[in-house]
């Protein structure tokens, strides 16, 4: 008995605070609480992994809310290259024929550079693993893993990006 009365209860607070929470939220949205909180979300934050001594940005290029590993390597960004939104260029890695702790610290402290010349657009959730070369006003299409040097005035997209047009540069 005392169970049938423990989950009918249960039910009915639970279906009452899912609708006291609903209000509250629909109240404040109406409001316009929200839409301050949302012009506050600033997407223009970078991340760096490793020493931001290695990583040099332009500052006429736009990254967004990058990922910079720098554990491997450097990594040098052009002017006005502009980056979509998730993009993460990775200078680290690991050495997968260890395991455990010994696997975590072995890695390489130079030799995979990411080198992003001027004008590139790395368009949003790429991911560039060094070493690398983006070649001038090269673009790389949405979602693409860079593994290798990208030519000048080339389109590049999948994975693992590979040319799909070039661009004609005009004289």
């Amino acid at each position: 008995m005392y169970k049938l009365i423990e989950r009918f209860l249960k039910s009915k607070i639970e279906i009452w605070m899912k609708s006291h929470i609903q209000n509250y939220l629909d109240e404040l949205i109406s409001q316009g609480y929200f839409d301050e909180r949302i012009k506050q979300v600033n997407l223009t934050q970078y991340i760096v992994f490793g020493d931001s001594q290695r990583l040099t940005l332009s500052p006429t290029c736009v990254v967004n809310n990058a990922l910079f590993n720098v554990s491997s390597g450097n990594i040098s960004v052009s002017d006005h290259v502009f980056f979509g939104h998730n993009v993460s260029l990775i200078t680290g890695t690991h050495n997968y024929t260890k395991f455990g702790l010994e696997r975590m610290e072995d890695f390489p402290k130079e030799g995979n550079d990411i080198i992003v010349e001027e004008g590139a657009w790395i368009a949003s959730n790429v991911t560039v693993i060094g070493p690398c070369n983006i070649g001038k006003h090269s673009v790389i299409a949405v979602g693409s893993v860079v593994k290798g040097n990208i030519p000048s005035y080339h389109v590049v997209a999948g994975i693992p990006a590979k040319t799909i047009k070039e661009i004609k540069y005009p004289l």
